[in-house]
């Protein structure tokens, strides 16, 4: 049993790794299209900073994603298993057609909906249900709001100054811009593999080592599971998922360094405060927001509102895909499990 566990553990792992792939968009979109760090340069610079964010903003998500999603006391193994089956079919097809979906709400339906499969819709708790549906909407939105009052702060700041000058310095600003974003990025998401993870090991009906997770100490993440999700997202952020970067850097508006900028800190500030609060949000709608925002400040027409509900539409059907995806996963997976 401790083996299945651990295989499990392994498949959540894999799922996180998945999210750097689909997420190293969000993380180096801006700063490549803008051509202040190449690509292959600017990932190394993103998954970096994802993993330091290993050390900085606790486990505030993880534990949301855990406890308030599916009652603790009705997880098992194979509603883990089936719920990232689902949540790693979704991930990798939409990656493959480079649809920057939200990889957090992949798993989140997953979870959810190997939850309801297993015990009904009573297995969910609706007060961490209906926060994350209400930040489904917010997190866009206030991702938007923030960069375009940095956007319209930023450019009468420096309305005055020559354009090669105010290039040169936001080169070099979007460099920290960046790795703020990254942070924030690793903190939130990383931490939602965290949740899955714990709480398996929480569930698990094997007699676990205390190193493993000392059950006594009730519901909790392990300084190992940490370590571990940071290092999956930072190597899968280092791989990139390079059409999803061409959809979010090229395709929704034309970016220069001072709106890579702005974009990237509205969104940093976002995924911070979140993450600080516990609050599971999207990092891919956050960012996409915020790229939203910076373009309408030049325009409304600047946005290309055609990508944009290319990709709004896939952030509809991610919950209820992978859940569908997952609940299947449950069932078939049932069928071979004996408890």
């Amino acid at each position: 049993m401790i083996l299945l566990t651990l295989f499990i553990v392994f498949v959540a792992l894999v799922f996180d790794f998945l999210n750097g792939m689909n997420d190293a968009a969000n993380s180096i979109a801006t700063v490549v299209s803008t051509r202040v760090l190449p690509a292959r340069l600017a990932v190394l610079w993103a998954a970096f900073f994802n993993f330091v964010a290993a050390f900085g903003f606790g486990v505030a998500v993880a534990k949301t994603i855990g406890k308030d999603i599916v009652d603790p006391s009705l997880v098992t193994e194979q509603l883990i298993l089936g719920g990232l089956i689902g949540s790693i079919i979704w991930t990798y097809v939409c990656t493959h057609y480079g649809l920057p979906i939200s990889v957090s709400h992949a798993l989140m339906g997953g979870f959810a909906g190997a939850g309801v499969a297993s015990a009904g819709f009573g297995a969910l708790i609706s007060t961490g249900i209906i926060k994350i549906g209400i930040f489904i909407v917010l997190s866009p939105i206030i991702g938007m709001i923030f960069s375009f009052i940095f956007m319209v702060a930023v450019t009468w700041i420096v309305k005055d100054s020559p354009l090669r000058k105010v290039d040169k310095v936001f080169r070099v600003g979007q460099l920290i811009s960046s790795a703020a974003y990254s942070l924030g990025h690793g903190s939130n998401d990383a931490q939602k593999t965290m949740g899955i993870i714990a709480a398996l090991l929480f569930a698990s009906q094997a007699e676990l080592p205390a190193w493993l997770y000392d059950k006594s100490e009730g519901f909790y993440v392990p300084m190992w599971v940490i370590l571990a999700a940071h290092t999956a997202i930072s190597l899968g952020t280092l791989l990139g998922g390079w059409k999803v970067v061409r959809t979010m850097g090229v395709k929704i508006t034309s970016l220069k360094p001072i709106h890579g900028f702005c974009a990237e800190f509205g969104a940093s500030l976002v995924l911070g405060g979140t993450a600080l609060f516990g609050i599971a949000v999207s990092t891919t709608h956050t960012i996409t927001g915020a790229i939203m925002g910076v373009g309408a400040t030049k325009r409304l027409s600047a946005v290309r509102w055609g990508v944009a509900k290319r990709i709004v539409a896939a952030w509809i059907l991610t919950i209820p895909g992978s859940a569908l995806l997952a609940a299947v996963s449950y069932w078939i997976l049932n069928l071979f499990f004996v408890r």
